[in-house]
C-alpha cells in the first residue's frame, strides 16, 4: 500500500464524464495543470490500488477530467468512482522557498516562541488567502494557526518541529 509520506494525494473520481470512459476528478492541488504533466497514476479504492496510464486531460470549470487507458465506457468509469488518485512523491511538483508538502508537516510537534509545547500538527486547512494549520492538544480545543511568515516562525522537516509565534487573539 502507498499510505507513506512518499506518495501524495491530488485528487478524487467523483464521477464519471460522457459515456467514454472519461472520469471527473476533483482536484487537491493549487496547480490542476500538473495533471498534464503525468503519464501515469496509481487509483485507491478500498484498500485496493492499481496504476493507470493517462490518455487524455481536459479541464471543465473547478474539475479535471481524466482518461484512462482501458476504461473505455461509462460503466468502467462509474466503477472508478471515490478512487483517490495518489503520486510518488518523485513526482510531486517543486517547492518553492518557504513551502511544504502536507504529509512532510502533519504529527510535527509545535512550539510558541516562548518554548511551550503547542501540541502538534493534526490538519492543514487550504483557503485561497493562506493554508491554517491545526494544532491539537489533549485536553484543549485545537488552535488554528495561519501558515503567514508572522506566526510560523520556522519549519524543521527532519526532526518534526515547527516553532511557532501565536498572535493576540488566536487562543
Amino acid at each position: 500500500m502507498h499510505g507513506d509520506a512518499n506518495y501524495f494525494s491530488i485528487g478524487t473520481i467523483v464521477n464519471a464524464h460522457g459515456t467514454a470512459g472519461c472520469v471527473r476528478v476533483y482536484p487537491a492541488t493549487f496547480d490542476v495543470s500538473r495533471f498534464s504533466m503525468l503519464d501515469k497514476v496509481i487509483l485507491r479504492q478500498n484498500r485496493k490500488e492499481q496504476i493507470l496510464e493517462i490518455t487524455d486531460v481536459r479541464y471543465h470549470k473547478n474539475l479535471v477530467i481524466l482518461k484512462f487507458s482501458g476504461v473505455d465506457n461509462m460503466d468502467d468509469a462509474l466503477a472508478l468512482k471515490s478512487s483517490v488518485i495518489i503520486i510518488p512523491r518523485e513526482n510531486a511538483l517543486p517547492l518553492e522557498k518557504d513551502e511544504y508538502y502536507i504529509p512532510d508537516l502533519i504529527g510535527m510537534a509545535v512550539f510558541s516562541d516562548s518554548g511551550e509545547f503547542l501540541g502538534e500538527l493534526t490538519d492543514c486547512l487550504q483557503y485561497s488567502a493562506n493554508d491554517v494549520y491545526v494544532i491539537s492538544k489533549q485536553g484543549f480545543a485545537d488552535l488554528l494557526l495561519p501558515a503567514i511568515k508572522q506566526c510560523i516562525i520556522s519549519v524543521d522537516i527532519e526532526n518534526k518541529k515547527m516553532i511557532a509565534h501565536v498572535l493576540e487573539g488566536l487562543r
